[in-house]
């Protein structure tokens, strides 16, 4: 998967590194494809607003992961995440930016992330389509 990054300030360079890695969420088997893994790297309180505009708990959305395994893996399908960016919201907490290029369907995505001796966890997710 190819990468873009925007202007970052250097501090925070490492942390876009540890969770660009991480993008596109649920769809990187390194970083979970058991609805185990999903429920440690999702907060309890996660919530979601998907491209279609529809907003998406966190139960509904671990029953759908667990629906479709084997999940897409992102870098198997040739998935493109390009244009990073990362904004620290608070001391532990961080909004992650970029663009998904899925076989020529882009859309806009923003993670909330928290750092926390558990490792790290997903607050918020977003998408939306970017018009042709």
């Amino acid at each position: 998967m190819e990468s873009v990054f925007v202007k970052v300030e250097p501090e925070l360079l490492p942390v876009l590194e540890e969770l660009r890695r991480r993008e596109p969420i649920f769809h990187n088997p390194e970083f979970g494809s058991t609805t185990a893994e999903l429920e440690r790297s999702t907060a309890a309180d996660y919530w979601e607003v998907g491209a279609s505009g529809r907003r998406y708990s966190r139960g509904f959305l671990l029953r759908e992961l667990t629906k479709s395994v084997p999940y897409v893996d992102a870098a198997a399908a040739g998935w493109q995440t390009l244009e990073f960016g990362l904004r620290r919201l608070g001391p532990d907490t961080y909004l992650v930016t970029y663009t998904l290029d899925q076989a020529g369907r882009r859309t806009r995505r923003s993670t909330i992330w928290r750092s926390s001796e558990d490792g790290w966890q997903i607050l918020y997710h977003q998408g939306t389509i970017i018009a042709a």
